[in-house]
């Protein structure tokens, strides 16, 4: 039996979560049962999307029950194995618990190959941030040599890989992002070929055409709000967008209701289609094959932005909402020793 602790949801927020929202519990567990492995977290991912899960209302995924553990991307060690696949040592990534240990199903769970980078990456740039920017780029917002394609929150774990991924097949790729610093990371680093600091911007929708001259051929929205009415009146004809977050509304106690939008979808005849990595589930392979190759030729580059000890877990969530993170934000919560 093994003691560790768990974050249990200890209310619903209302509006933007506090601590108040989170309790940490020390609970035993049993040893695994036929199928299953106990694992030791090392990495946890906090994800915007977790802010649906604390709400009581219907989504796309589960909303989580106050008093229970919540769940999250995880990359562990296996100290344990009653399935055939895995033994003591293993390092293995899937959807467990904001824990220190977990028992899990070993068919759920997936092997991380410490040979293609840091075991980390299985939660970022090659895990689902990665795999969605992936699907949601290519498959989606699909660009072409020449396009100006847009990204909002370009500096995040999903918007870093998805405009990167535009750069390689030629298009034109502008950035949104809330500092100097990252604005500085896109255009720099990334090869962004230009990036509004949306904070320090006085007019969002001016600053947005003189960065896009001829219009948007794709769109790929992380955010919502103001940066995409920005994005609304320069879309092109024949346009893609691809929704796959709206982080400015996550906290909202009510949706905002602004000047309708959809007219513009008739001028420009505009594709809007909103994007689950879930949907991909059988093609993750090519994916994490792809960008693994794009990683070894420094074709996309990444930043992981890490927080240490278990307990800083919400501290770590809650700092998405603050833009804290250029990149993937992570929780180391135990050490790895390659």
């Amino acid at each position: 039996m093994v003691s560790t602790r768990q974050w249990h949801l200890a209310s619903r927020p209302t509006g933007e979560p506090t601590m108040e929202n989170f309790d940490l519990v020390t609970v035993d567990l049993d040893d695994p049962g036929p199928g299953e492995v106990l694992v030791r977290t090392l990495y946890q991912s906090v994800d915007p999307y977790m802010r649906g899960r604390m709400r009581d209302a219907e989504s796309y995924e589960e909303p989580w029950d106050v008093g229970e553990p919540m769940q999250a991307g995880v990359v562990a060690e296996v100290v344990q194995s009653n399935h055939d696949g895995y033994e003591s040592g293993d390092i293995v990534t899937g959807e467990l618990l904001w824990a220190e240990h977990a028992i899990a199903d070993g068919d759920e769970l997936r092997p991380v190959n410490p040979d293609h980078g840091p075991i980390s990456t299985a939660l970022g740039t090659l895990g689902m941030p990665g795999v969605t920017a992936y699907f949601g780029m290519l498959d989606v917002a699909e660009p072409t040599p020449g396009d100006t394609v847009v990204v909002s929150a370009a500096a995040g774990a999903v918007g870093s890989v998805a405009g990167q991924l535009a750069r390689l097949a030629g298009a034109r790729v502008v950035g949104t992002a809330g500092s100097d610093e990252k604005v500085k990371w896109l255009t720099d680093e990334l090869g962004f070929d230009a990036a509004i600091n949306y904070k320090e911007t006085d007019d969002l929708g001016r600053a947005m055409a003189e960065a896009c001259p001829n219009g948007i051929d794709a769109y790929f929205d992380n955010v919502g709000g103001p940066i995409t009415d920005a994005v609304w009146p320069l879309l092109n004809v024949r346009s893609r967008v691809a929704v796959c977050g709206q982080i400015s509304i996550y906290n909202a106690t009510e949706v905002p209701t602004g000047p309708r939008k959809l007219a513009k979808l008739i001028e420009s005849r505009a594709r809007v289609e909103g994007l689950l990595v879930r949907d991909y589930e059988d093609r993750w392979g090519e994916a994490l094959r792809r960008l693994s190759t794009f990683i070894q030729n420094d074709e996309i580059r990444y930043r992981q932005h890490t927080v240490e000890g278990f307990e800083n877990a919400p501290d770590a969530f809650l700092g998405l909402f603050e833009g804290d993170n250029i990149g993937k934000q992570l929780v180391q919560v135990g050490e790895y020793e390659a």
